[in-house]
């Protein structure tokens, strides 16, 4: 399969005060990089801000140079939207920031934000009746501010052409990644992951977060006891009648109360643990596939395969390879 034709895309990294510096310099090494693997100059990137400049990020870090957003040119190919600690993104949805990217994403081919980025998009009604996702932290909250965006708070990065988000800090990597694959080829977008020891990019669907970790603060005793079941021990019986009786409920109000306290269904939190115990023990056991699976409470190969397909992207195998005693070695 040909790869894609490559040209000189202009990329415009948004900053402002208190910001996350690696959620600028993280895009900026990946774009930088595929033009050093492609040959060409695959990428202009530039860094801007509302005023030019400096930016001193929220680790005290300061950025020199930036672009003011009025001077940035006209034929932006991508806008990409760091996040930023609390009083940054604040100030940021409330800024000519919010303006500016309105007006900008008319005619830009696509507009995105890294972490809580997402923010500043959702301020500018860009969101609205649409699929996002940002940090975990902070997905109560965008629901509280702006009910109306379609939040996937179980997603490393979410594309809804032209606007593009993604989860906390590094999935800004896997966003930039597969902007590369797709002005660059899959070849570059592998060089770019290998260079800068990233196993591969990870699919927009995987989980940010192990499973049990989504569980709201105020979750009902009987649901934050059977998530710790459950993550204690996947296997078995852990189908929605079996679970509903658990928790003492009816297999409908105990799913609305499960999706409502953790973001996600019952049996999607039952595959993501059960996956999340495989990682742990191909990481640690040198067990056949097949016991693997046994032990993880997938019951057969396929079954593993499956769900490895489908929350990391990669085969069971692969990921032994790279994250398991061996691989380490």
């Amino acid at each position: 399969m040909p790869s894609p034709t490559v040209r000189t895309r202009k990329i415009a990294l948004i900053g402002y005060e208190r910001c996350q510096s690696l959620d600028l310099v993280g895009p900026f090494e990946v774009f930088r990089m595929a033009s050093f693997y492609g040959g060409v100059r695959a990428y202009e990137v530039m860094l801007a801000s509302p005023a030019g400049g400096d930016i001193v990020t929220n680790s005290g870090l300061r950025l020199a140079g930036a672009t003011a957003l009025k001077s940035l040119p006209r034929d932006l190919d991508t806008i990409l939207v760091a996040g930023g600690d609390e009083s940054g993104v604040r100030g940021a949805a409330n800024s000519e920031i919010v303006d500016w990217v309105r007006a900008r994403a008319k005619t830009t081919p696509r507009v995105g934000s890294v972490c809580s980025g997402a923010f500043v998009l959702a301020a500018a009604g860009l969101l609205d009746g649409r699929r996002a996702t940002t940090h975990w932290e902070a997905c109560d909250e965008l629901r509280r501010q702006r009910p109306a965006v379609r939040l996937e708070p179980d997603a490393i990065y979410v594309a809804d052409p032209p606007f593009y988000t993604s989860a906390g800090v590094t999935a800004g990597f896997d966003l930039c990644l597969s902007f590369v694959e797709a002005d660059c080829g899959a070849d570059i977008a592998l060089k770019v992951a290998r260079n800068l020891v990233l196993f591969m990019r990870r699919p927009g669907g995987q989980t940010q977060y192990s499973a049990a970790l989504n569980v709201q603060p105020a979750a009902t005793p009987a649901i934050r006891k059977l998530v710790g079941q459950i993550s204690s021990d996947p296997t078995g019986d852990l189908s929605l009648p079996a679970l509903a009786e658990r928790a003492g409920m009816s297999e409908r109000t105990f799913s609305r109360v499960f999706h409502k306290e953790t973001g996600i269904t019952p049996a999607a939190f039952v595959e993501i643990a059960r996956v999340d115990r495989a990682k742990a023990l191909l990481e640690t056991s040198s067990w056949p596939l097949a016991r693997v699976a046994e032990r993880a409470g997938l019951n057969s190969l396929d079954a593993l395969h499956r769900a490895f397909h489908k929350r990391v992207g990669v085969t069971p195998g692969e990921y032994r390879e790279r994250f398991g005693h061996r691989g380490r070695a």
